[in-house]
């Protein structure tokens, strides 16, 4: 299922998160059917000065017309949104900055008021897309919480989508690991196959270790995501493992793919192989929710608070 990030890892989980009880009835089955969902909070700023994957990104405008809802702005990188046909959207009360002000709502795709567009993207595999929302009127019970306080909600939603994202990259990390290695073992040189040449072993081994730790950092970042779905005592260290392990699986992903790239020399580039679908989408995946500097930072904040 292409769409499983989007649909389970933000959408499922929003509506888990925030959603109200009847939102949940309504909308939890029906994506246990097959229902596509995503999450669309991030304005163009999430792409500019290093990314800004927080409470800043919300640039969406909600304004409240007696019993409805009037949303309009512009929503960018939102995975599979051109497809879905569920959107959980963030927007915020008009002068507000920052954490204040942000609402959730869940929203049919199809609803009038809402158009979207494919993004060009350097990978090819996940799908991102524009979300134009343009006098969106939507009923009082779309409101997912409390009206203007919902970015505590918002956090948790992006921190469980973080883990999910880290541990792609750990999957993808060890992938490139795997293709490099086969490769080796076929790819001839000198009479022999390139695997048994000193160099190539210790990248390969270099490859591992990186990967080994990434497994690491995701196995407690999810120990403590599901504490965190379940309140349990180490609810409170989610953020700070999910930072911990996007930071990490960023780099080892990224790096990973670009020495399976090497090992694979030239054909590496084809479409023969799929090594050079890795490097894009460590790229892409890199950035998106915020990039290893980006998560670095937020670990520092962390421990200086």
């Amino acid at each position: 299922m292409l769409t499983f990030f989007s649909t389970v890892c933000l959408g499922a989980n929003a509506l888990m998160v925030a959603g109200t009880e009847a939102q949940k009835e309504k909308y939890l089955p029906r994506i246990c059917e097959g229902l596509t969902a995503t999450l669309a909070y991030t304005g163009i700023s999430a792409a500019r000065g290093g990314g800004r994957w927080g409470a800043d990104a919300v640039e969406a405008i909600a304004e409240r017309d007696g019993d409805e809802f009037i949303l309009n702005g512009t929503l960018r990188f939102v995975p599979d949104g051109a497809s879905a046909e569920l959107l959980i959207v963030a927007a915020r009360a008009a002068g507000t900055s920052g954490e204040a002000g942000i609402s959730l709502f869940v929203v049919p795709a199809e609803s009038p008021g809402i158009e979207r567009k494919l993004l060009p993207t350097m990978d090819q595999t996940r799908k991102q897309a524009e979300i134009v929302l343009s006098d969106l009127r939507l009923p009082a019970d779309t409101l997912m919480g409390a009206e203007g306080d919902a970015w505590p909600q918002l956090q948790k939603i992006l921190q469980l989508a973080t883990v999910a994202q880290a541990a792609e990259q750990m999957g993808g990390a060890q992938q490139s690991l795997d293709l490099a290695v086969e490769y080796s073992k076929e790819r001839a040189q000198f009479g022999r196959p390139i695997a048994g040449f000193q160099a190539i072993k210790h990248k390969a081994a270099d490859m591992m270790t990186r990967t080994e730790v990434a497994r690491s950092a995701v196995y407690y970042a999810a120990c403590v995501a599901e504490e965190a779905v379940e309140g349990g005592e180490l609810a409170g260290e989610l953020g700070e493992a999910a930072s911990i392990a996007k930071a990490y699986c960023s780099d080892a992903y990224f790096q990973n793919a670009g020495d399976a790239l090497q090992i694979h020399g030239g054909v590496g580039f084809t479409w023969e192989y799929d090594v050079h679908l890795h490097l894009k989408r460590a790229k892409a995946s890199e950035h998106f929710l915020g990039s290893g500097d980006y998560h670095r930072e937020r670990v520092a904040q962390l421990l200086l608070d």
